[in-house]
């Protein structure tokens, strides 16, 4: 089966070509250039590469946040679009989870930076399956509900930030070196949902943001 994975989450165009969950080709792009410019030229290359048709695609892994507002929207109605002309079913994965995806222990915490000491959270379990509901919130919030757990290993750029007083509260947490997200895991995470059927099309995907835009939270005020 043909899996076309897609994030424009992070600062990385990320476009990855798997066969079920194993990595054919990778063509991931992070030039400065707005995802905009990059997405639909790296999906054309990448088919090329590999002598495929887009109609050849079984599966769209397509991250929908959280992370950069207007990636996320770039790359769902990407999806959207390829996904109605083609047929497609898409899995829909979280950022959170594609980093998850690096962690080898019982409990798995990807954690990504939102500013202004809030995080978005994940505690996944060896299964990569949600032990509870994404946390968008300050870090004293998040880290007392990571404490809960036991072998426990975290990744993200939240977590590299907010090191020290992570270990101060867990002091046997794990840190990983992976820290970026890449196309290739959301493909994988993407392949799970796939294979517990929970799938997607171009009317039903949506953007997960966890919370309101900057923009928006200074409107409201």
């Amino acid at each position: 089966m043909k899996n076309l994975a897609i994030d424009t989450s992070s600062e990385v165009c990320g476009v990855a070509l798997l066969e079920n969950d194993k990595l054919i080709d990778d063509n991931s792009l992070n030039n400065g250039k707005t995802h905009s410019e990059n997405l639909m030229v790296l999906v054309k290359e990448i088919l090329e590469r590999n002598n495929l048709d887009l109609k050849e695609i079984d599966l769209i892994s397509c991250v929908v946040g959280p992370g950069s507002f207007t990636g996320i929207r770039i790359g769902i109605s990407s999806v959207k679009a390829m996904a109605e002309v083609c047929n497609i079913k898409i899995a829909s994965v979280t950022s959170l989870e594609v980093l998850a995806q690096e962690l080898k222990t019982k409990t798995k915490v990807a954690m990504i930076d939102a500013r202004n000491d809030q995080v978005y959270c994940g505690i996944f379990n060896e299964n990569y399956d949600l032990l509870e509901d994404y946390i968008a919130d300050d870090i004293n919030t998040a880290i007392s509900k990571i404490s809960k757990y036991n072998d426990i290993e975290i990744c993200g750029n939240g977590a590299d930030k907010f090191k020290s007083l992570i270990l101060e509260k867990i002091p046997d947490v794990k840190f990983s070196n992976e820290n970026i997200q890449k196309a290739e895991n959301a493909g994988k995470a993407g392949y799970r949902k796939y294979l517990k059927n929970e799938l997607k099309n171009a009317d039903t995907i949506l953007p997960i943001y966890l919370r309101k835009s900057q923009a928006e939270r200074l409107k409201n005020k």
